[in-house]
């Protein structure tokens, strides 16, 4: 059986530029998953996206990451990538 492996990169933004960041990503694709931490290290939203997934579909959680953008002076981006 053929199992898919990940990695995980992290990304260190400004609330600014989180929203940006994270269309980057997912327009690069192969993202399984997307996690956003505020500078004390908490979860402030953890986004799984099937991979292939863009467009209108993300549209609600784009929402959500443009509510927190607002919020946070710098967080980090957690993303988990299916390599290969």
């Amino acid at each position: 059986m053929d199992q898919e492996k990940f990695r995980t990169e992290e990304f260190r933004v400004s609330g600014d530029a989180l929203l940006a960041k994270v269309r980057e990503l997912v327009h690069e694709g192969r993202i399984r998953r997307v996690l956003i931490k505020n500078d004390e290290d908490r979860a402030l939203i953890d986004l799984p996206l099937p991979v292939g997934v863009v467009g209108a579909l993300l549209l609600p959680q784009l929402a959500a990451l443009g509510a927190i953008a607002a919020l946070v002076t710098h967080c980090t981006i957690v993303v988990e990538k299916v390599e290969g």
